[in-house]
């Protein structure tokens, strides 16, 4: 039974748009939700969603009023565990389930709940998601080795920047420098690391490969506001964290020399089906998704990379991330159909593999410095081209099968 309280109403929708945006959902995504949350509450509503910034116009048809509601607020961080009960609230809300006072309490405790994974779990999911990433980038066991203990120290400034506002402000490029000052110590008792690549992987958890993704993926709906800061924000994370990689490595240079680098033998092909394995499992920990959604994770990773690994063996690397991009999304929105959960669940998982957010790194790195990182040609066009063939993908993806819910 709907509730007959306007106030109910909007202090359920001002609520529910607060939190979907605390845990990560896309602008666009998030006022099409609302959209249809308000419609179905009978409350004609209009919605403006940026980053840093939430604007709702909710009218009351009963005194023919107009409900205005501005909050500044902080970019959400992806929390799928909180993402998917909130989707199921809704539903819940929808089907009778339960009173709009009960959804209204429900969502704070859903905001209140803590992470699915202890911070053990976490610690390894950092160490993991660069030993994995380093693998992938089909670099040797030295770099492997190196950047999962620097992936630990990367988590272990995260816990530290949730304790002081000071250090969370300068948490990427202070994190740069000390990887890559740690890096540059490294090189000195093992020569064979590759320094660049060790510091890309270490903190590759930072590159905003997929807000940058999602930025231009609003851009393409028509989001402009959203999409343009998105696009912005992620490339002023990319500098902090390339400058930081740069004066971590002066800095290591200036206290202890550089050690001469060694060539060592690259890891075995194969090896990277382990690490998009090892990656979609540290993903699951870092994304928060619940341990019910694990599998299907996982296997969106797997769908995302064997896509994009077949068919740019017929049209190339670039093309291949179409296809790559085209298959999770089918996948995700059945997923979204069969499990009656939010598409974005595994989208995000998916679409980590393929986002070229290193190789932005790697280019920037390019441009200023003048040396290669690893080999790649037209790493510049490729990039570019990619960013643009996972955003068609996803929208093609959708035309195919369109997409159960607006989450």
């Amino acid at each position: 039974m709907k509730p007959d309280s306007f106030t109910q109403k909007r202090h359920f929708i001002v609520a529910l748009g607060k939190s979907l945006h605390k845990f990560g959902t896309s602008s666009y995504r998030l006022e099409n939700h609302l959209k249809n949350v308000s419609k179905f509450l009978d409350v004609p509503g209009s919605f403006i969603i940026t980053p840093t910034a939430l604007t709702f116009v909710l009218y009351n048809s009963e005194d023919q009023q107009e409900y205005n509601y501005v909050v500044r607020v902080n970019p959400g961080d992806i929390d799928l565990s909180a993402l998917a009960r909130t989707n199921d609230l809704v539903e819940e809300l929808a089907s009778g389930q339960r009173t709009l006072a009960e959804a209204i309490e429900r969502l704070q405790d859903i905001a209140a709940r803590p992470s699915p994974y202890n911070k053990f779990w976490t610690f390894l999911a950092f160490g993991a998601s660069s030993g994995a990433f380093a693998l992938l980038m089909h670099t040797s066991w030295h770099d492997v080795f190196w950047s999962t203990l620097l992936g630990f120290l990367v988590y272990l400034m995260v816990l530290w920047s949730e304790r002081s506002n000071s250090i969370a402000n300068a948490l990427e490029p202070l994190t740069a420098i000390l990887v890559a000052m740690a890096a540059s110590a490294i090189s000195l008792i093992d020569p064979a690391i590759n320094i660049p690549l060790v510091i890309l992987s270490s903190i590759i958890v930072f590159i905003p490969g997929l807000s940058l993704t999602t930025g231009l993926a609003e851009l393409a709906e028509r989001d402009l506001m959203s999409g343009t800061a998105k696009v912005m924000d992620a490339m002023m994370t990319l500098f902090k964290l390339y400058f930081g990689g740069v004066l971590g490595m002066a800095l290591g240079t200036l206290l202890w020399g550089k050690g001469e680098f060694m060539l060592s033998e690259q890891v075995p092909t194969w090896t990277a089906w382990i690490a998009v394995l090892i990656l979609s499992l540290s993903l699951v920990v870092i994304f928060k998704a619940r341990p019910r959604h694990a599998f299907w994770g996982v296997l969106a990773g797997f769908i995302a990379y064997s896509a994009s690994v077949w068919s740019g063996a017929y049209v190339g690397v670039a093309l291949g991330a179409f296809f790559g991009a085209f298959a999770i999304g089918i996948y995700s929105n059945l997923f979204a159909r069969f499990m009656k959960a939010p598409a974005s669940i595994v989208m995000l998982q998916g679409l980590v593999v393929l986002v070229p957010g290193s190789k932005v790194y790697i280019g920037l790195n390019s441009i200023i410095s003048g040396s290669v990182i690893v080999q790649m040609n037209q790493i510049g066009s490729q990039t570019f081209l990619i960013f643009m063939a996972l955003v068609a993908g996803l929208i093609f993806a959708n035309v195919a099968i369109r997409p159960r819910s607006s989450l």
